[in-house]
Parts: structure tokens; sequence; C-alpha cells
């Protein structure tokens, strides 16, 4: 069925050129995109594969799930497989298609499928306008929130095998995804800056679910259509000259609702909340002008912040409703990718979550621990096409029976093939 899917993809993405083209009105003379590319978009398929081993039973992956704290947000999954990891052994981490054309002389469309054992899932399919003024942009479907820095890269992109703490924690394995639109302005200045908004549909199961306890008695517990989520963003980049870049940010988004199904002695209590967030992000990257990024400098951090105050509205104890639980979080990650010689980098991150990490139940209020993981890594790039990369991690989780350390080994390979465009800054 995979096959029959990717089949009609291709077959509706990219029809004979030819007979494209003799429908083709003269859209020359309204100033209109020409180009074949218009009909047969541009296709590249990534390739992300390799082999993973970590030294625990318990994998990695489930443990950071029951961090306290964090733990409310992976309970009773809604779907979405946010407890996914790599297995020990030989995995497919992942696979990307993707599909992008310019539509006309308005807008812009692209569409990336995800692709593993389990299946095809649609990662993005949005369009983007081309000439609207005044430096505005406005994107629609679904995509990768435009808030710090990290969220918009798709995995082939980062500079470690793996997604940074913070993002996992907060948004899930594939950060803040959501279905919207988003309307962004940059503005004509001397320095770089850039002002987003973006009104989404609010699906995350760690921020705007509100699925589970479908199959629950709801009492009073509330249906909140769509759409349930808006956040914004602004970055900022001084000009440093040709050889430096600076680019910081700052972000937030809420909620409308979000809920938690919880299990006390064989009972379930179901609270509802909005939760919140802010955060910052900074990146500094200097071109030292060697051969094959020879002596270049990449700076990065991330800091995120999570509030969750939600109250009980349905469960066995009518006498409890109304009862109030509230969660403080935050997480941190600093990293830096150093190249070191021709087509080889080296890379070290440190990460930590909750720095403040607070439960408050019953007047009550608990610290509910801190969590760390180094990591580092060697990666080699023979071309712009493929990438190999050995990284390590040590980890040290605040885990409720106590402290456990992980260790974590990836041997990854990436292979690109087709039309691949430069990432962004």
């Amino acid at each position: 069925m995979n096959k029959t899917l990717v089949t009609a993809m291709v077959a509706l993405f990219v029809p004979c050129a030819a007979s494209a083209q003799q429908n083709l009105p003269d859209l020359a003379q309204h100033g209109a995109v020409t180009s074949s590319s218009s009909f047969n978009p541009a296709i590249s398929v990534i390739l992300d594969a390799g082999y993973y081993h970590e030294n625990k039973d318990e994998p990695w992956h489930e443990a950071i799930g029951e961090l306290p704290g964090f733990a409310f947000s992976h309970a009773h999954d809604d779907g979405h497989d946010h407890g996914h990891g790599p297995e020990d052994g030989f995995n497919l981490f992942h696979a990307e298609v993707m599909f992008s054309a310019s539509v006309d002389n308005l807008f812009d469309a692209a569409l990336n499928l995800g692709v593993d054992e389990d299946g095809i899932e649609i990662e993005e399919a949005y369009g983007m306008t081309r000439n609207l003024p005044a430096g505005l942009q406005l994107k629609l479907g679904k995509f990768y929130s435009g808030i710090g820095y990290l969220n918009s890269q798709h995995a082939h992109a980062w500079d470690f095998a793996d997604l940074a703490l913070p993002y996992r924690l907060m948004f899930g394995d594939h950060g803040l995804n959501e279905k919207g639109v988003q309307l962004t302005w940059n503005p004509a200045t001397t320095h770089y800056s850039l002002f987003g908004l973006e009104v989404l549909q609010g699906e995350n199961a760690l921020l705007a679910n509100q699925e589970q306890g479908d199959d629950f008695d709801h009492g009073s517990a509330s249906r909140v259509t769509g759409p349930r989520m808006l956040t914004a963003f602004a970055k900022f980049g001084p000009d440093l000259g040709h050889d430096h870049a600076l680019q910081m940010g700052v972000f937030g988004g809420r909620s409308r609702i979000n809920r938690v199904l919880d299990e006390h002695g064989g009972d379930e209590e179901l609270y509802e909340g909005k939760p919140w967030f802010v955060g910052t992000d900074w990146v500094y990257k200097h071109d030292a002008g060697g051969y094959q990024g020879q002596g270049s400098l990449s700076l990065q951090a991330e800091y995120i912040y999570r509030v969750f105050d939600r109250k009980l509205v349905a469960g066995p104890d009518a006498d409890e409703l109304g009862e109030r639980v509230k969660d403080t979080q935050d997480a941190l990650y600093v990293q830096g990718v150093y190249g070191i010689a021709p087509r080889w980098r080296t890379g070290l991150r440190y990460e930590v979550a909750g720095i403040t990490n607070k439960h408050e139940h019953d007047g009550h209020a608990e610290d509910s621990g801190r969590s760390t993981r180094v990591t580092a890594n060697l990666t080699w790039q023979p071309s712009e096409f493929s990438k190999l990369r050995l990284q390590a991690s040590q980890g040290s989780l605040a885990l409720e029976d106590g402290r456990d350390d992980f260790r974590q080994v990836y041997l990854q390979y990436q292979l690109s093939l087709g039309a691949h465009g430069a990432h962004r800054f």
C-alpha cells in the first residue's frame, strides 16, 4: 500500500511536461512564473539510517517519558507516537520524500512525506505567498512552527543525530508541527528582523490535546473547537560583517485547552488546563574561509519555560472536582560545532531539563529534580549529498526511584537524492 501511495503522489506531482505545456496560458504577459518547475516540482529523497546502542534494558526514550514533572505529557498517548525511539542494532531512523515548486506568481507549494517501517506520514504540506507587500508572507497548511531555531528544521539538517532534549520534552518527537496559518513580517531595515504570528489547530499531545479521556465519563470536561493554539516569535540579526553572523530570537505560545488523563490506585481522573510557554534562541556562526568548512564555528543555545496549571474536571470522587495541580518546567541546551578539517566537523552539546521543575498539588510544592546529558560527535561529509556521523552521549536522569545513568552511541549515515536546496541560517 505504501508503494502504491508513493506512486500516486509522484503521478500527481510529476505530470508529463509536454502535455502540461500544451495547456499553458500565456502567463508571461501577466508577470507570472513560466518556469517548467511550475509543472515539474523539485523532488528529493533523504535516507537517514544507521546503528544504535545504549546500556540500559529500559530504553532512553521511554525513561525520559517518565521524568517527574514531565511525565504527565507522555501518559495515555493519544495516537501520536511520542514514545518512539531507535532500538539496539540497525535502524531506519527516518526517510523523507520532498516536493516543492512555484505554483504561479502568487504561491509556492511544498509537500514533505516522512516514511518509516510503519508507513507514510505527511510532515508538511503548505502553500506560501510570493509577492505580498511590505515584507509580509503568509503560509497556509500543515507545517513546523517558526518558534525557536531547531523547531522548523527537518531531521537531516540537525547537527546531532537526535532532537535536543528541551524540544523532545516540551513538544514531542516531531517538535511543534500543526495545521494552521502563519503570518510573518520582514521589515525593510538595516538589520535583519522577522516577526511571526501563528494560529494553529491545536493537536499537539503535550500542549493542546483534548482527545484524552474520550472513552471516559467527562463530567464537566469542556469541548473546545479549533483553532486551539496561538504562537508568536521574533528574530533579530545585527550586521557583524561578512565572516560573522548572529541571530537572537524570542518566542511563546498558549493553548486554549490541554487534557491529562491520570491514574491513581486504578481510578482514572481527567484534568484540564491551558498551558503556556516562552523561550529564547541564540545562534552565532563564523565563516573562517577555510576549504570545505575548515575552521568554521557555529554556537547555538535555546531555553524553553512552560507552565501548566490545570484542574480536576472528572473522576470517581465528586468532592475532589475542581482541585488544582500546577507544573512549572524548563529545559536548556547549548551546543558548538567546529570544522576541524575539510569536510570534517566535531560537535559538543550539553542539555539540562528541570532547572526549575516544580510540582504543586494540595497546597504542597516539590522539586521534581534535574536531568542532564552531554553529547559529542564527529561528522564527515564527503559531499553535499552524503553524511557519516559517530555520536556518543552520557545522560543522568532524575527518576522517581532515584537517579539513573544512560550511555548512547549512534553510527549514522544520511544519503540525499535529487534536488536539495540550501538550508536556512
